[in-house]
């Protein structure tokens, strides 16, 4: 990985609950925008063209920032967050409730941090159907300005549900709120990381655009369908663009996605499918904090698989300045940030039951060119921010007045033995070695072949250095883990400058690669 560090930090997501959440200062928001509807369509002619002829159209405009009328009284400041929380959408009020079909949606009220809201709609065989906003489909609890609510306020977002777990629950499969952003979940998580529609300029200088979605469009499913089909319509200053959702929910929920994009000016960093969360400390960080829990994440590593077949394993870290880095690839096969540690003891918090937290894993359709996976690691001394992004930059310039489409497909689950097939890190630890005038690794690999091996067969280790000038490696071994039936690599690395060094390390045995590549940068 080539570092990109930036001293820059940027405004960060912050999370409570389900619910991520960005200050008013980021431009962040949530979005807004009410468009007025063509006349009704067909169901069989409302398609991805339709959306995507909205966003080109939208795209030789000016952009204007258009925000519907929550009146400042509902707004952070002034509303508080137990107030905003006691907002909550009656269930008997979901769509599609009474019709006995195999999803419902319901409605995010806006306020808070919330100041855009959404235009929602239905497509069925009569045509498109608005969805307004109704101060009847919530309870306030205790609040007592309902009555003061505007009627054409519109939704904050979205929450669609689907039974998972048993047949007559409806559980929580994924939410749309908040510019581009959504969370998903496979039947045996709880929510964690985020992914977004687009990311532009992630830790630049110049500062992150932020686009939303403005509109939405819920296909009403059969009586049997097995999936839901989301249109989405997105602005922001530099870019209009149309979304196709295909979401398939399951142990392992994935969502087909399809996109348009439609540039209104030239763009420095496109990030295609980009994937948040949240880092704070875990077993390989050096940098701690006064806490009772062992390691607090939602992701620990990014996992690519390139097109040469290869796969490499990037624990994530909570650095003290912006690391940016990037893999180069030709048509990427796969990327995510995963949640590898599924043990309880490892995190020991009843609450976020961060063992429990989704893995997310793209899956390019298509050939995606040349270009890097990125990796942003931003510095936090809060767990309530997401500080981690990961996304695909196209080496293509991106100019005004062009159009891009990227298909991928995104998974949300809690382990997947196939990626990769071979050999993986179970853990990554660090310390200053003996004498605390080194960086100590102990790496643990585990895998079914690898794990095989009799105790007089141990594999080779292969650890490098880049540059390979700039560090000496020291006390290099290799052994059995008893606890883990796998083996266990360590070694010191005596750095002879200050400047960054990348690590790689993999087991091999005298016929194949056993395992996948290590990859770890340590920088002063």
């Amino acid at each position: 990985m080539q570092a990109l560090s930036s001293e820059r930090i940027p405004p960060l997501t912050l999370r409570d609950g389900t619910l991520r959440m960005r200050p008013a200062c980021a431009a962040i928001a949530l979005t807004v925008v009410l468009l007025t509807l063509a006349a009704p369509v067909a169901a069989n002619a409302f398609s991805l063209d339709e959306v995507a002829a909205r966003a080109g159209a939208l795209s030789k405009e000016e952009y204007v920032d258009h925000r519907a009328p929550v009146p400042q009284w509902m707004l952070a400041g002034s509303m508080s967050y137990d107030q905003w929380r006691d907002i909550r959408f009656k269930p008997d009020r979901s769509l599609w409730r009474r019709e006995g079909l195999p999803f419902q949606a319901q409605f995010f009220h806006p306020g808070l941090f919330y100041d855009r809201t959404v235009a929602v709609s239905t497509v069925d065989a009569s045509g498109v159907h608005p969805v307004s906003f109704d101060v009847n489909f919530f309870d306030y609890g205790k609040n007592d300005f309902a009555s003061r609510i505007p009627k054409d306020i519109g939704y904050a977002g979205i929450r669609i549900h689907t039974p998972m777990r048993s047949p007559g629950y409806f559980d929580e499969l994924i939410v749309f709120l908040g510019a581009t952003y959504f969370r998903a979940l496979g039947r045996d998580n709880v929510y964690g990381l985020s992914a977004r529609g687009l990311a532009i300029d992630t830790v630049e200088q110049s500062g992150e655009e932020f686009p939303h979605f403005v509109e939405f469009w819920l296909e009403t499913p059969a009586k049997d369908a097995n999936h839901l089909v989301v249109f989405a319509l997105m602005e922001g200053p530099s870019i209009a663009g149309a979304y196709r959702f295909d979401i398939h929910p399951g142990q392992r929920s994935v969502i087909d996605v399809e996109s348009r994009l439609f540039p209104r000016k030239a763009i420095k960093k496109l990030g295609i499918a980009p994937l948040t969360s949240m880092f704070f400390f875990g077993e390989n960080s050096r940098r701690r904090f006064d806490d009772f829990r062992p390691e607090v994440h939602d992701s620990d590593g990014l996992l690519l698989h390139f097109d040469s077949g290869e796969w490499l394993w990037r624990p994530l870290d909570n650095p003290t300045r912006i690391n940016a880095s990037g893999s180069h690839m030709h048509a990427p096969r796969g990327f995510g940030l995963l949640q590898r540690d599924r043990a309880f003891s490892s995190y020991q918090d009843l609450e976020t039951r961060s063992e429990l937290r989704p893995s997310s894993w793209v899956e390019p359709r298509g050939d995606w060119g040349e270009g890097r996976v990125e990796l942003d690691e931003i510095p936090s001394d809060s767990e309530l921010v997401d500080n981690i992004v990961a996304y695909w930059v196209p080496d293509a310039p991106v100019l005004a007045g062009g159009q891009l489409a990227f298909s991928y497909s995104i998974s949300f689950y809690m382990d997947d033995p196939s990626t990769p097939p071979g050999g993986r890190v179970l853990a990554t630890r660090q310390d200053g070695g003996p004498r605390g005038d080194t960086n100590r690794f102990v790496l643990d690999f585990g895998g079914k072949e690898l794990n095989a091996l009799p105790d007089d067969k141990a594999p080779t280790a292969v650890v490098t250095t880049l540059p390979a000038d700039v560090a000496e490696l020291r006390d290099h071994q290799i052994v059995r883990n008893p606890d883990t039936g796998g083996w266990r690599l360590s070694f010191q690395l005596q750095r002879k400058s200050d400047a960054p060094v990348e690590l790689r390390a993999f087991l091999k045995d005298d016929r194949s690669v056993l395992t996948e590549t290590w990859s770890y940068a340590v920088i002063k």
